[in-house]
């Protein structure tokens, strides 16, 4: 990554390191997208089924792995402050970090999810499935985690390209797993949704495996000794870790489990509702991959031109961020509502779960202006360091307001189970709104302390 001076630059690196991270977070998501499309076409129960179980996961992953980011915008301010010999020990650290979360997500999960499971009301065929499907994924946790704390690393040196190939790597491999295992195809058992855990967790230990020998081999990684460099534990740098991470994890959190909250309050519709629900819920999550890519791409060229001090450039490049996640978020919405029912039928074959497929498909259109402006305000907000408040938006936008109402809608309405998805596109815009204007805010400080110091 280097320094740009005109606008055509700073587009020109923009899309340069946006390109593989979209390829990247298209290519994670595709393993879930595979999981819950492929399962779909073996049963209901099993779409049903995967659907709660990764309902569990989801905002336990996403919350848990934000806390990792952090490692985004340390390394890319230590970059752009060129405090080189600081990086890795930051990234080992994360790594170390990493790895214990990862044991922490699996002992927690032993000990709550039968309980967890028990309180829905679920039906035994879908419950049974949602509890293998997730046992099956455990096994990949621990390498999950640790490749995050990677690909963090490979990120913040504006090295997006690489996680791009490894991530293409890993994807044909899930899917030809999900082919076998789901199916029982050329002699494997055929476990339904449940394999498609299985296909992910080694999926999972492939990806970490390559991260490192690409890390430990390659310039400019070598350059840097990660991997190479042995560190103690420091308690005094996972702290330091924690403090950015923790609240971009609490935010991504509060974000993610609303949806998940949608799917269980779900449990007390039919199968076939369920199975819809998060058919549309699985196809708008990959739309989503957009604004995420954009945002995470903000963190690393705001985070550089933070930590250099030049606040012009880094404004400049959030705002390039959002125009851009706006006008591809008015594309997806016309392709989606075009082809909602082409896209439906990528699920399932059954009719009356493509039919209602379909109309929850329009109800996705809404989130997606709601995104463009949101996460790519995050993004930029992180390369700022700026995480406190934005924690506290996160929990009063979606979980003050947005659940509240889905309920409302849901509960006193006609609008039934698609009352839900009215609450999710009210809490996206409300927090697409207070962000607004903190990103200003923050702008607006970091101008005045520049001009302080010169």
């Amino acid at each position: 990554m280097i320094q740009t001076f005109t606008r055509q630059e700073k587009i020109r690196q923009f899309i340069n390191i946006l390109l593989p991270i979209l390829l990247t977070q298209l290519g994670l998501f595709s393993m879930t997208f595979f999981d819950t499309m492929m399962s779909g076409n073996a049963s209901p129960s099993d779409l049903a089924g995967v659907a709660i179980g990764s309902s569990l996961w989801t905002p336990v992953f996403t919350g848990l792995s934000g806390i990792l980011l952090a490692i985004t915008p340390i390394v890319a301010q230590q970059v752009g402050a060129k405090k080189y010999k600081d990086v890795p020990y930051s990234v080992t650290q994360g790594i170390y970090l990493s790895f214990f979360m990862a044991l922490f997500v699996i002992l927690a999960g032993s000990l709550i999810l039968n309980p967890v499971l028990n309180v829905m009301k679920l039906t035994n065929e879908v419950r049974t499935i949602a509890h293998d499907f997730l046992c099956a994924l455990s096994y990949g946790i621990v390498p999950l985690f640790v490749y995050n704390a990677l690909r963090a690393y490979m990120d913040a040196l504006g090295q997006t390209k690489v996680s791009m190939f490894i991530t293409m790597l890993s994807l044909p491999i899930n899917v030809v797993l999900n082919y076998v295992l789901i199916f029982g195809n050329f002699g494997f058992p055929e476990l339904g949704g449940v394999g498609s855990g299985y296909a992910s967790a080694i999926t999972y230990w492939i990806i970490t495996i390559v991260a490192i020998l690409v890390i430990y081999r390659n310039t400019p990684f070598t350059s840097y000794r990660v991997l190479k460099v042995f560190y103690p534990i420091s308690i005094k740098e996972w702290l330091s870790i924690l403090k950015i991470g923790v609240p971009i994890g609490f935010s991504i959190f509060f974000e993610t489990s609303i949806f998940s909250a949608v799917t269980l309050l779900m449990s007390n519709y039919s199968t076939t509702i369920i199975a819809s629900h998060q058919a549309a819920l699985n196809f708008a999550s990959f739309l989503y991959m957009i604004p995420l890519s954009i945002s995470m791409s903000l963190t690393i060229v705001v985070g550089f031109e933070a930590g250099a001090r030049r606040i012009k450039d880094a404004v400049q490049y959030a705002y390039i961020g959002i125009g851009t996640a706006v006008g591809l978020a008015f594309l997806c919405g016309i392709v989606l509502f075009a082809l909602r029912e082409q896209i439906a039928s990528l699920y399932t074959n059954d009719p009356e779960v493509l039919r209602l497929t379909s109309h929850f498909l329009i109800f996705a259109l809404f989130f997606q202006l709601s995104d463009a402006l949101q996460a790519p305000i995050q993004g930029a907000l992180r390369g700022y360091k700026d995480v406190n408040v934005t924690l506290f938006m996160s929990l009063i936008s979606y979980w003050v307001i947005g659940l509240p109402t889905g309920y409302l809608f849901a509960v006193y309405t006609p609008f039934g189970a698609f009352g839900y998805w009215i609450g999710l596109i009210t809490g996206l815009a409300a927090g697409a709104t207070t962000l607004s204007f903190r990103l200003i805010s923050v702008q607006r400080r970091k101008y005045s302390e520049t001009e302080k110091v010169s």
